[in-house]
């Protein structure tokens, strides 16, 4: 299969935007509030997902997979976001960057479980020099923190790992924009109960800040969760998918640098160079091992 035709692409563009996401989420948060910017960010993924769903004529979900696409609503969106911004609260940005870089780790270990799906050697091994690059980003300067805030965010990555299984059973039957949309709305029906504060907040809010979070709905949550539902659709593995979450703190900081301002440390560079090397490793070690061993036999 060529790359294009692969899950490749549609992974790699939902986390150029998730990645965007963390920018743009810090610089909205200087004028909202994180469970504000949570609504707000998918409701305007909503407005977006229900003009598309009108235009393109997409059918609903059946009513027997309703509860699924319920239950994605709630894992994906309503409660990742309630607990992330819980665990936030006491833990540092450092040490929630690496609690939430497990999500691939456990995503993998209930695949296998739930999916009978097997990781090969040289798969494992990358995905544990991929978690060490994001330990050296995050915390080879930073602190690691140990209070109940890594509770709520050990049950956050928990929650986004089921939602990721989930998206591999949604898939075999509907689209990934249709498994994406439905579960937004869901999400964003959730969410809602903290739409009178977010309301509040943007009728204060100056234009660039309302972009921002336009930007986070449109791009970081309509069409990256839309590509993301199509990767898992097209991947033989859920995760090969998931894998590719590994390299969000990295572009997350390349990207803090070029709207931000923000300089990449030591850390970044040498962790990031790891992360890189280690989904190399775990997408691309399979040809290699099979043209090393084609020629030694040649």
């Amino acid at each position: 299969m060529k790359f294009r035709d692969s899950f490749h692409p549609y992974a790699i563009t939902t986390i150029l935007f998730w990645s965007l996401a963390f920018v743009f989420t810090r610089m909205a948060m200087q004028h909202f509030s994180a469970f504000s910017v949570g609504f707000l960010r998918y409701l305007a993924a909503s407005l977006a997902l229900v003009a598309v769903v009108f235009v393109a004529r997409i059918k609903p979900p059946a009513l027997a997979d309703l509860k699924w696409f319920l239950l994605a609503g709630a894992l994906g969106f309503a409660l990742y976001v309630v607990l992330f911004n819980k665990g936030c609260e006491t833990v540092t940005a450092a040490t929630g960057s690496t609690i939430l870089a497990t999500v691939p780790v456990l995503t993998a270990l209930l695949a296998r479980v739930v999916y009978r799906e097997k990781l090969r050697a040289f798969q494992w091994i990358a995905t544990a020099v991929e978690f060490s690059g994001v330990v050296i980003l995050t915390l080879m300067d930073g602190v690691f923190s140990f209070n109940p805030g890594l509770l709520w965010l050990f049950a956050g990555a928990l929650s986004l790992s089921c939602y990721n299984l989930l998206q591999r059973r949604l898939t075999k039957t509907y689209s990934g924009l249709q498994t994406s949309a439905y579960g937004i709305f869901a999400g964003t029906l959730m969410l809602s109960v903290f739409a009178p504060g977010a309301v509040r907040e943007a009728q204060t809010a100056s234009p660039t800040q309302l972009l921002m979070i336009a930007v986070l709905g449109v791009f970081s949550s309509a069409i990256g969760y839309g590509t993301w539902s199509q990767a898992f659709k097209k991947a033989k593995l859920s995760s090969s998918v998931s894998n590719y979450m590994f390299v969000t703190p990295l572009l997350s900081s390349i990207l803090a640098f070029a709207l931000a301002g923000e300089k990449p440390d030591l850390p970044t560079v040498v962790g990031g160079s790891i992360i890189l090397l280690g989904v190399l490793l775990f997408n691309f070690g399979g040809m290699l091992h099979s043209k090393t061993k084609a020629e030694g036999l040649a």
